[in-house]
């Protein structure tokens, strides 16, 4: 059976996307068959996977609203073992077409259980807010990887999130762990980056990755050809980071099963 991990943060711009497209990919190149659930309207783990949005028929809002069989919204990306069910603008309005659907959130739960079996992982990228579809990500997920990032106000919201989960946990989904916080955008050079890393490792301990994701300018630049960073260049810092992280993550769930 695969296991679903979500990646949420509320706060933005702290390297949900690039995550969830670069270990996947790193995933898929460890040989595990992976997919992408883009549950965020922007859409950009769809495109910086290779995904035309303008051709996409069927995206995780048909699949949400209209009930569409979610292998329909299966799509297949450069690397061999990666899929992805894209998003679509769509999904802003979904929020508030689910309030009349009884179980809401448990949407998402429902769609994943007929494919969960097809993977060894599941990724959920989920959009910066605490709105019902990431409250529907949560409640599908088995666990939670938090990117966080290397800069003064990192630490902020998490609370928050961490608030959020605990009352998933206690109403909707008593199995969902903490995966591991990760540390994104870190840049050795500055005394803050250093900093925030001490901070978030003293508070977290145990639940912070060994792996942390460089600042990285091939990182940067790949979502632009559309490919995940370990096909732009592959001997690149940011591939070499993600790959490090698929392969903390492939150790750990093998001492857990």
């Amino acid at each position: 059976m695969g296991k679903i991990i979500a990646l949420a943060n509320q706060k933005g711009g702290v390297g949900k996307t690039t995550t969830t497209i670069n270990l996947a990919a790193s995933l898929a190149t460890l040989e595990k068959s992976v997919l992408v659930i883009d549950a965020d309207p922007q859409a950009n783990a769809s495109s910086g996977l290779g995904v035309d949005i303008k051709e996409v028929d069927c995206s995780l809002y048909e699949c949400i609203i209209d009930h569409a069989d979610i292998k329909d919204a299966i799509y297949t990306t450069d690397i061999e073992g990666l899929d992805i069910v894209p998003s679509h603008i769509d999904l802003v309005g979904a929020e508030i077409e689910m309030l009349k659907i009884n179980g809401r959130e448990k949407v998402m739960s429902d769609l994943l259980a007929s494919v969960r079996d097809d993977y060894d992982y599941i990724l959920i990228d989920c959009s910066p807010s605490l709105g019902l579809i990431t409250v529907n990500a949560l409640t599908a997920a088995d666990s939670v990887i938090i990117p966080v990032q290397c800069e003064y106000f990192a630490l902020e919201g998490i609370s928050k999130l961490l608030n959020t989960i605990k009352i998933i946990k206690s109403k909707l989904n008593p199995k969902l762990e903490i995966e591991g916080f990760l540390l994104t955008m870190y840049d050795s050079r500055l005394r803050l980056a250093r900093q925030i890393y001490d901070e978030v490792k003293r508070h977290f301990q145990e639940l912070v990755f060994k792996a942390v994701i460089q600042r990285n300018v091939k990182l940067s630049e790949s979502p632009s050809h559309g490919l995940p960073v370990i096909l732009y260049d592959a001997d690149s810092t940011g591939a070499k980071n993600h790959l490090c992280l698929a392969k903390e993550i492939i150790e750990k769930n093998k001492e857990s099963r």
